[in-house]
């Protein structure tokens, strides 16, 4: 089946490994072109480079308010447009409410929450300003923890269900322009 993604450009956000990754090497299938990030420059690059000639890989750490920007250019300078981006944030570290520290959580909300809102909020204002919005796509990995508390993850109880309300949020704001804003849930496997 053809999802008519062929030389379409994204963002593939935590894209080195896991869910990222695999969404990547899906869009690449199709067709598609990517930009993976990652935090590790060596982890990114070996990425990009299983992917082939419709991948690069750019350092960039989401918790950076300079991320959205960078990957942006990236995308533009290479592949000469942008479509949209999946952002994909890998989760905080384990504790509980009582034993996550003020830095954890300080460290978690720069990058789980406000490193996903900034770069949902700048890949909408890039499509909107280009006038691509229009059949473009931002899709935000959030947790099941949105919907469900899991025991010992506070920090994910705590952000994730307000970063699924403004991915809903950005739908209504955005959506009269036709670009389509998403949250998944992926559920645990094991």
């Amino acid at each position: 089946m053809d999802l008519g993604l062929t030389d379409r450009v994204y963002l593939v956000t935590g894209g080195s490994t896991g869910r990222g990754f695999a969404a990547a090497c899906a869009l690449v299938d199709e067709g598609a072109r990517v930009v993976l990030a990652a935090r590790s420059p060596d982890t990114v690059a070996a990425a990009a480079e299983r992917l082939g000639a419709h991948a690069i890989g750019v350092a960039a750490d989401l918790a950076d308010p300079s991320a959205p920007a960078t990957l942006i250019q990236a995308a533009r300078a290479h592949f000469g447009r942008l479509d949209g981006c999946l952002i994909s944030v890998g989760g905080p570290p384990a504790g509980t409410v009582l034993t996550t520290t003020e830095t954890q959580w300080r460290a978690a909300f720069d990058s789980v929450f406000l490193g996903s809102v900034r770069m949902a909020r700048e890949v909408a204002q890039a499509l909107l300003e280009a006038g691509t919005a229009a059949g473009s796509a931002i899709a935000v990995v959030l947790s099941t923890s949105a919907v469900e508390v899991f025991t010992g993850l506070s920090t994910s109880n705590g952000l994730r269900p307000g970063l699924a309300m403004l991915v809903s949020d950005l739908a209504d704001e955005v959506g009269p322009a036709g670009l389509r804003v998403m949250g998944l849930l992926p559920g645990r496997i094991g």
